[in-house]
Parts: C-alpha cells; structure tokens; sequence
C-alpha cells in the first residue's frame, strides 16, 4: 500500500492521472506490482453525491482510496505547517520558516485521517509505503493503532543538520513519529547522518549506521536514492510526437547553443544566483550566440514567498535580457508554465547543456532525465554539490550554487568542452541511470522493509544471538536465578535519569516476575540509590540491588543491608573535587555521589565534546588512581569511579554461591555488568544488551528485544503452573 499526501491525479470534470516527482519515481514499480494508493485528492468536493461518484471511479479505476479534505485542512495542514513551516527548515532555509499552533494541530488530526483511513483498509500484516514530509506524524500512529501493519517511511526532502531541525517547535513529535516506522529511507549518506545525529541530541537515542533502538522497537535507516523511469523516456524518444518536437526547436536554435534550466518554482532551486552567474558570464564572454531556456513549473502560488520569488525572478531576467538583447536575441526565455512531457524530452535532448543548480535538493531527478536523453552522449550537465544526485553522478561539472563566479566559469568549461570530453562524462552517469532506475529503487526498498519483517520487528541480529528456545530451557531448569541490570538492560537509557522510571510496559513484565517468583529468583540490579528503587520497583517480589551491589534489600525484608561494611572510601572526595572539574568545563554534565562510588554524567552534554571529555578524564583517573582500590568504568555516557571490593560481578557470585543455584542468566549493557559476565560460569547464560565488546557469551540488541524474549516465555512458564 502506498500513501502520499495526494493522489497522482487531477479531479475536475472528470478524473485524469496527473505528473510530478514522486508520480515519475513511482510510475516504473506500481506498474510491475497489485497495489492500493491513499491519500488526499488535490481539491475539495462539498457534494456529498459527487465525492461517492468520485471515490468509487478511483477505487474502481485506478485502485485508489482519496481522503476528502475541507479547504480549511488544506490550508492549515498542506499550504501551512507542511510548506510554510517545514519544507523551509528540511531546506535549510528558516528564514522562511513560519509556525502557527492551529496549523500544528490540523497536520496532526489530518495525519489521524490518514492513520484511519490505512486502518480500514490494510489487510492483516500488509506493507504500508508512507511517503514524505506531509505525513511524518503517521508511522508512529499506525504503530499504536495497527501494530502488525509493516510501516516503510522515505523522506523525499533533504534532512538538515541538527541545528537547523532543532528549529522547529514540534521537533520531538516529529522524530517521535517518523521512528514508528519498521524502515525509514533518505536519499543520501548525509541526510541518514544528519537525521541520526538529530534523534541523538533531541531524543537522546543512540544509533549504529543501519539501526535505531526505540524503547518499543529497533528503527532500520538506510540510503535509497531514487530514480526516474528510465525506460518511459526511452519510449517517448522513439515517438513521432517527439520527433515533430526536436525537428521544431532544431530549426528555431540553429545557430544556437542552447542552455536549459528546469525547476518547480522555489527558492531552494538557487535560479537568482544561477541568473547573476549568467548574467556574469554574458559579460565576460561577450557571446551572443547562447539562448537560456528556463522552464519555471508554478508551484504554491497561495504562498506569498513563492508570489515575491516569482516576481525577483522576472525582474533580473528582464533586467539581463534588457542589457544582453538584440535586434534578432533575446538570451533569456523564461517560462513560467508546464510543458508536454514530448516537448520535455525534446529540449532534454537538444539542450547543449542542462544547468541543475539548485542551493539544496533532496535529489533533483531534472539531472537524471537531462543525462538519459543524452543518447548520443553530447551534453554536459553543471550540477550543484548540494543536490543529493551530485552523490551519482560525480562526472557532472560540480558547482556551489552560493558561488557565482564559479558557476559562471563552469558554464564556460562546459559550453567549450570538446566532443570527447562531453562523452566522456555523460557516458556513465547515463549508465548509471539506465541501471538503477525508479523500478529498482522501490523494489530495493520494499526488499528491505520486507527484510526487516523477517528478521522480527525488534529481533537482535547478533551473531551469538540469544534465542527463545535457549531462554525457555533456562528458565524451567531447577532453582533458576535472573540477575538484571535495569537502565539500558530492561529500559533504554533516558537524556534524564528520572525519566527512566517504568512505564505499561515493564510493569506489565514485572507482573510477570511476581506469578513466577515462587520458582524463580529475580534480581533487578542498578547503578541508582536504595530510595529510587524502593520507589519504583518494591511489590513485585523481586530481590532489589542498589548502588552496583553495596546495598541489597530481600522482598520479604523490611530494609536494606549493605553488602560490605569494610570498604575502604577514603578517596571519595578527592576523586570527587577531580569529577566536578570536570563537570564545570563540561556544559550539561553532573557528578553523582553515592556511598561507595562516584558517576559523572554527561548525557546532556554535546555528545562529541562529552566523549572526548570523558577519554581525557578516564585517562587522567587511571594514571593518578593505579594504586588505589577503584575501579573505573566508561559505560553509557557515564564515567564511574566505585570500590573495587563492591561491584556487581562480586553480588552475583557471592549470591549465586550462598543460594547455590545450578544456573543463572544475568543481563546488562555496559562496564559496570562486565564484571557479572566475568565472573560467571560455563553453564550460566550471560547476555549483553546492545553493541560493544563483551565478556557476554550471548547478546540481544535492544532494551526491548529482551523484554520480549522475557515476557513471552514467562508467559509460557506462567501458563504451565497454577499462579501464587
């Protein structure tokens, strides 16, 4: 099932299939696959007997499912938060930015429609391509209404850098939303890169390359950059339409070099720079015999930024055409209207060379079209670095489209290559395109959605994967013990600790623990202090361990017992003093005191400044601390100075030896669980949560993929003994 925010057709008097980027990049795979299509129709329909005639013609016709949208929603939602308010900062442009709450909540409650109307008609399980910035709030709606439905998102815009997304008054919903999905998609390295750096500093999450690990489930990202439908412009060369075209403009631009320029009209598109660059070039060349084609698709004209480009646009083509033109020349012709896709083809052709230029440009498929109807491979295309096909097609002249006097060089460079040259670079960047068209972009990523379902939505891919199997033998084996740590083990670390406090989830898990507590001893172990533990976790009959290991508190006791009264903490407050130096030259990190450790946070610090921070601080502790009896640990954002005589690894096997129990599994995710894992025996199963070397002989990938493999065969054991 696809959803976009409009149908790929134009309803008036009757219904016809419509053109646009997404339509060209979609058209080559929905002809090869049974498909539905969601999303609104492009207009509004008050007629309650014309939007049934309408809806069953696109469901019967075209296998669509339009949503009716009052003009109000159009404007608030489309026209408002989606083009006023994001496609500027996705753009890096915030200056054009604009934010009104009222448009918020229609983006919201329209991105509901939408949820509602995928509801109604997905099937049990069924692939969902949501498409683009309009519906970014959508994956996470369907995840909490459909949960077997298998969500794919591709963001056809740019994703900026972090300091540009932070911008937005709805950052967190917004990335919230977009990681409900099972996969999401960008055009470039640099977009996933920016994208996982901005989820890092707003949402606190880390990432690896391909992965995301939400607290419910693990978020695929990948690279897909798309494509255009190679074999249609192919066709449409061989078409007598085509010909009547190219023989047209061939006769008209005969003494000629013709210059192309195909945009949406926008101010990302960079055409005011490109014209400064002509209008450079015209002077220093002096030639007379170039005429620029610049086709201009009107787009947003209910935007009033789009209304003042339109008109800065027309005034410096009449100013350049004012100076440049003669009696028989005019070197400008602006054209502010679609053209026949024949007609497209033909100037593609024609054009000598194809200026791309724009400041930023999600892909810009105008540089693919141009390359593949290069056939005879005489054309040079001046491409900007900022556009996401710079990444493909590397053999173009590159450009910075903030940079007119290199722009105006590059023009000369291309209109004066030799014919070698010219075949030279064009020859594969039009393979390229032929090879990996817009049918093989989709089916890439479908595959990969389809890849992600099969591995298990939230599964971990370790190598030394721990299984159900393995857990369910474990946990019915005789007197079994489970030693848990619990942030970044039970629940994903948080940006603050506070907000780690157990939701439905895990309460519902520790349920779990309570019916199967008769038979299986339950040891939820934590870096955090006895009061915070007692607060969140007494009363579900698990055995409570506080501060790494010093202090214990049995479920049927009514206080605490430190483990080991005869530590020696005679370097706390000197370590201490080191720490909170640390902590003043380090913005938003914090020093922890406990009873026999001290932690220095640095979760809310710059996540590159705090790590380096962090190596200087271990390096600078390990060198003055050598003889004292500490240890030292760099784990999850924290660096942790504790007693060498009270650390986990020493709980759990002073506790495995005094309760003597034949097996235990014991789960963490960071230096301070080593120690558990180093000390344990062959037959117990010690699992590490996440990515990083380990002492751990099993490993799962995710906060969440554990508690799953917990819950489900607990529930299991639960069910094969009446409950206590």
């Amino acid at each position: 099932m696809l959803v976009s925010n409009r149908l790929p057709v134009t309803v008036g008097e009757t219904i016809a299939p419509s053109s646009g980027g997404l339509v060209s990049a979609l058209e080559g795979y929905i002809q090869s696959r049974d498909f539905q299509w969601i999303g609104w129709i492009g207009g509004a329909i008050d007629d309650p007997v014309r939007r049934r005639r309408v809806q069953e013609e696109l469901e019967q016709r075209y296998h669509y499912h339009p949503l009716f949208l009052t003009p109000e929603q159009v404007a608030e939602f489309y026209t408002g938060f989606s083009n006023s308010s994001l496609w500027p900062l996705l753009h890096y442009q915030p200056g054009y930015a604009r934010y009104d709450r009222k448009w918020y909540a229609t983006y919201r409650h329209v991105n509901g429609l939408f949820a509602e109307e995928i509801d109604a008609q997905a099937a049990p399980g069924q692939l969902v391509w949501i498409q683009d910035y309009h519906l970014m709030l959508l994956p996470e709606m369907l995840r909490n209404r459909r949960p077997d439905l298998r969500v794919g998102f591709f963001l056809h815009t740019p994703f900026p850098s972090y300091e540009v997304f932070r911008c937005h008054p709805n950052r967190e919903d917004l990335l919230n939303g977009l990681l409900g999905a099972d996969l999401v998609g960008f055009h470039t390295s640099g977009y996933l890169r920016h994208f996982r750096s901005t989820v890092l500093r707003i949402l606190g999450l880390e990432s690896r390359m391909s992965t995301i690990a939400t607290e419910t489930h693990d978020v695929s990202i990948d690279v897909f950059p798309i494509s255009i439908p190679a074999e249609k412009f192919a066709a449409e060369m061989t078409s007598p339409a085509f010909e009547t075209h190219l023989d047209k403009y061939r006769r008209i631009y005969a003494d000629k070099k013709v210059v192309l320029g195909v945009e949406r009209l926008d101010y990302s598109k960079g055409v005011l720079r490109r014209l400064d660059a002509i209008e450079t070039y015209l002077k220093r060349s002096g030639r007379r015999d170039i005429v620029f084609i610049f086709i201009n698709v009107p787009s947003r004209e209910n935007v009033s930024a789009y209304r003042r480009l339109r008109h800065d646009i027309e005034v410096k083509v009449g100013h350049i055409n004012g100076r440049f033109s003669t009696i028989t020349d005019v070197p400008i012709h602006f054209i502010h209207q679609s053209v026949a896709f024949s007609e497209l083809c033909a100037l593609y052709k024609l054009a000598d060379v194809a200026m791309v230029t724009p400041e930023i440009d999600g892909m810009n498929i105008v540089a693919k079209e141009y390359v593949v109807c290069q056939d005879d491979g005489d054309g040079a295309l001046i491409l900007s670095e900022f556009a996401g096909a710079a990444q493909e097609l590397h053999q173009a002249y590159l450009i910075n489209p903030y940079d007119v006097d290199g722009m105006a060089q590059a023009l000369d460079a291309a209109l004066n290559a030799s014919l070698e040259t010219r075949r030279k670079r064009m020859a594969p960047m039009r393979e390229r395109v032929r090879r990996y068209h817009a049918r093989r972009w989709g089916e890439t990523f479908v595959r990969s959605l389809e890849a992600h379902s099969r591995e298990g939505r939230g599964g971990d891919a370790h190598p030394r994967r721990l299984t159900g199997e393995m857990m369910s033998d474990f946990l019915r084996s005789s007197r079994a013990a489970l030693f848990l740590d619990y942030d970044g083990t039970l629940s994903p670390l948080r940006r603050h600790p506070a907000d780690a406090a157990p939701g439905d989830v895990l309460h519902r898990l520790f349920r779990l623990f309570a019916r199967v507590g008769h038979r299986i001893d339950i040891y939820l172990m934590s870096g955090r202090g006895c009061a915070q533990m007692e607060r969140w976790f007494h009363g579900y009959g698990m055995h409570l361990v506080a501060e790494n290991g010093l202090f214990y508190r049995h479920p049927e006791a009514d206080t605490w017992a430190r483990f080991d009264n005869n530590a020696d903490l005679g370097w706390i407050q000197e370590v201490a003093d080191t720490l909170q130096q640390y902590s003043d030259m380090t913005p938003g990190s914090e020093v922890e005191v406990k009873t026999a450790s001290l932690v220095w946070h640095y979760r809310n610090s710059e996540p590159e400044f705090g790590r380096w921070k962090a190596h200087q601080m271990v390096d600078e502790l390990r060198e003055w601390l050598a003889n004292f009896p500490v240890t030292i640990h760099h784990g999850q954002k924290i660096v942790e100075v504790g007693s060498m005589l009270l650390n986990k690894g020493v709980f759990f096997q002073h506790l495995k030896a005094l309760n003597r129990y034949p097996r235990a599994l014991c789960a963490g995710d960071d230096e301070t669980d080593e120690s558990m894992f180093r000390v344990a025996e062959d037959a117990d199963l010690t699992v590490k949560v996440g990515e990083g070397e380990t002492a751990a002989r099993y490993a799962v990938s995710s906060c969440h993929g554990l508690c799953n493999l917990l819950r489900d065969t607990l529930e299991t054991v639960a069910g094969e003994q009446p409950a206590t």
